[in-house]
């Protein structure tokens, strides 16, 4: 007699939910520096954020690649979902580079509004590609 049963899936094989864990983690903490550099102004906090964004770039980098490959293959995820969390990665990593070239200004202007702005978005992108990648997917399949 067939019986129906839920079965969750994450889309992100584990290595590369754990790679996704550095971008998460390094883009929130140079908005952090970011944020901190605007209300003391000394000098070591946009430091900070340029040296955690370059790191963000570099593992988000990685993530970027092993997300599109996921789209061409996208295994047990649609296709959508998979081409949704390739939109988030790219949007974290380009982003985070361009925030990594504003950052490398001198003084005042490597933070300012823009470089917050663009902090904000590639943290937010970043947050926005962890719930994507770490939901469950739910599909209904017949058990025979």
């Amino acid at each position: 007699m067939p019986a129906s049963k839920r079965i969750g899936a994450t889309p992100l094989h584990p290595l590369h939910a754990i790679l996704l864990a550095f971008p998460i983690a390094l883009f929130s903490a140079g908005l952090v520096s970011d944020l901190a550099y605007l209300n003391n102004a000394a000098i070591q906090w946009s430091n900070f954020a340029s040296w955690l964004i370059a790191g963000g770039c570099f593992f988000g980098g990685l993530v970027l690649a092993w997300a599109i490959i996921s789209t061409v293959f996208p295994g047990r995820v649609t296709r959508s979902r998979a081409l949704a969390y390739l939109v988030a990665v790219a949007v974290m990593f380009v982003a985070g580079l361009v925030n990594a070239f504003q950052h490398s200004h001198d003084g005042w202007a490597s933070v300012g509004s823009m470089g917050l702005t663009l902090s904000i978005i590639s943290t937010l992108a970043a947050l926005i590609a962890g719930v994507i990648g770490h939901s469950e997917q739910r599909n209904e399949g017949m058990i025979r």
